[in-house]
């Protein structure tokens, strides 16, 4: 497995832009996987449903499945959310990994950065920001700097500039 980030601010369209890329990496015949962070409570289950009872009634995990899908959620129960190295070895195995979000994280990601967020970009203080998806431009980045709709191009950047599993692991061990 090889692991790519998109990191950018809320309201960058990562997930629009994932949502454009994931196909033309599976039209390159990569089977890809994502990992995405929250920043806040979220659910993924209905109140009143079986699994969301479940939940409620304290189950740490509950899996459900079906014909066509299975999914696990784990209640965290107060306890520390788990760093990306454990969300990573969770997932079964693909040709490449997407994670959005885990902007602060050493991996290597495509930033993406729109400019009418009023944001200011990540890219000039992070190293492992490979290159930037954006509708503006940078002549100073010092790496690749691809506009948002550049789709085939950002799927070459994310293919080639993808770290393998065991490098991004190490690094986020705290060994180089």
């Amino acid at each position: 497995m090889r692991v790519i980030g998109l990191a950018g601010w809320s309201g960058a369209g990562k997930t629009t832009l994932l949502t454009r890329l994931i196909p033309e990496l599976a039209r390159r015949g990569a089977s890809v996987s994502t990992l995405k962070h929250a920043h806040h409570a979220f659910d993924v289950d209905t109140p009143g449903k079986d699994s969301w009872e479940h939940r409620q009634a304290g189950a740490r995990e509950v899996l459900i499945s079906s014909e066509r899908r299975f999914a696990l959620m784990h209640e965290l129960r107060d306890a520390p959310e788990p760093v990306l190295r454990e969300l990573l070895a969770r997932l079964s195995p693909v040709d490449l990994v997407i994670v959005e979000g885990f902007k602060r994280e050493p991996h290597a990601k495509i930033e993406i950065h729109r400019a009418a967020n009023g944001k200011a970009p990540l890219h000039p203080g992070d190293a492992s920001i490979i290159a930037i998806a954006s509708d503006d431009v940078f002549p100073e980045a010092g790496r690749p700097v691809l506009h948002l709709d550049d789709i085939a191009g950002i799927a070459t950047i994310a293919l080639a500039g993808a770290e393998p599993l065991a490098a991004v692991e190490a690094r986020l061990r705290g060994e180089r």
